[in-house]
């Protein structure tokens, strides 16, 4: 359990009043200005009752992955080429690319076609000869917690919704979009 002295720096942060923050845990506005001003420790259950309440509203308020993705999605085919995937990259000023056949099967990055061409790969070769393994997927409502720590690992986050890939979310969407 938290600090009670925690409950006005929580409720000030996100943004409520002492009336709301009372809706939403089911007690008293009273009961919230007391408790704040130290003036009584509240039972257990009051207490939980408005960590809870305090610890819902800031979830609801917090970014999500469809706040940050970028919904146009550009997608490769494991049967595209090299060519067709430097194309890719070269038009839409990316540098890396999911590589989809029904679901994602793999990625193709900037570093994925250095290593092709390392290899004396050919333009005509298959990209599902090259890819990396998939990125790794996320739900629309995945927080920016888990998105930041996936961003360490990987450059790449595909973000779905009932099985069909709706955005991403590269480290420069994060950077642009993350702050409030």
């Amino acid at each position: 359990m938290r600090d009670i002295s925690e409950i006005k720096v929580l409720r000030k942060r996100s943004g409520l009043t002492q009336i709301q923050l009372a809706k939403a845990a089911d007690v008293s506005q009273s009961l919230i200005a007391k408790v704040e001003s130290q003036k009584i420790d509240p039972t257990y259950t009051k207490a939980k009752k408005i960590f809870d309440a305090l610890e819902t509203l800031l979830e609801k308020k917090a970014l999500k992955a469809r706040d940050i993705m970028n919904k146009k999605v550009i997608p490769l085919s494991p049967n595209d080429t090299l060519k067709e995937a430097i194309a890719k990259i070269k038009k839409y000023g990316i540098s890396r690319l999911p590589v989809v056949d029904k679901q994602p099967i793999g990625l193709v990055s900037e570093a994925t076609i250095l290593e092709a061409i390392k290899q004396k790969k050919g333009m005509k070769d298959k990209i599902k000869e090259i890819m990396e393994d998939a990125p790794p997927t996320v739900s629309l409502t995945t927080t920016v917690e888990v998105i930041t720590n996936l961003l360490k690992y990987f450059g790449l986050i595909l973000v779905s919704d009932k099985g069909r890939i709706r955005g991403v979310i590269t480290k420069t969407d994060m950077i642009l979009k993350g702050f409030k």
